[in-house]
């Protein structure tokens, strides 16, 4: 036992004398926002949205493959029937030269006044008959 317990001392001192190797530690970054890899983006990505526990309740109730075949014809027929509205609105304010001319457009329940500001720049307003509420955007004119 004595002789057993000799040779794991001995052991222990020859391996304690050797000299140990060992390289740096390096930081290599994973998400490609920090400085990783971009071929780890869809992977992450995929990982992220896997977890995902969180949905938007206005998605699904906006989706497309949740409404029957009707709720989708009406949707289609109620843009198409809008689109055909702004047509006609904007026949209005198109002049012969094909750009838009200052004045006011009124349809059933909106107002477009088409304001020129100058330099260029023309300022649409939309305002809503019924509730007062408009919008506001320029155009600028190059």
């Amino acid at each position: 036992m004595a002789k057993h317990l000799y040779l794991a001392a001995l052991l222990c001192a020859c391996t304690a004398v050797l000299p140990a190797a060992a390289t740096e530690l390096v930081y290599t970054p994973v998400n490609p926002a920090f400085g990783g890899s971009p071929l780890n983006g869809p992977g992450l990505l995929a990982s992220a949205q896997a977890t995902n526990k969180h949905k938007d309740p206005l998605a699904a109730r906006n989706s497309l493959l949740d409404k029957s075949p009707l709720e989708q014809f009406t949707d289609m027929l109620e843009r198409s029937i809008l689109s055909q509205l702004s047509a006609a609105a904007m026949s209005g304010v198109i002049g012969q030269n094909g750009k838009l001319q200052p004045g006011t457009v009124d349809t059933g329940n909106f107002r477009i006044t088409i304001v020129d500001s100058g330099g260029g720049v023309l300022t649409i307003t939309t305002t809503d008959k019924t509730t007062g509420a408009s919008t506001t955007f320029q155009i600028g004119g190059q």
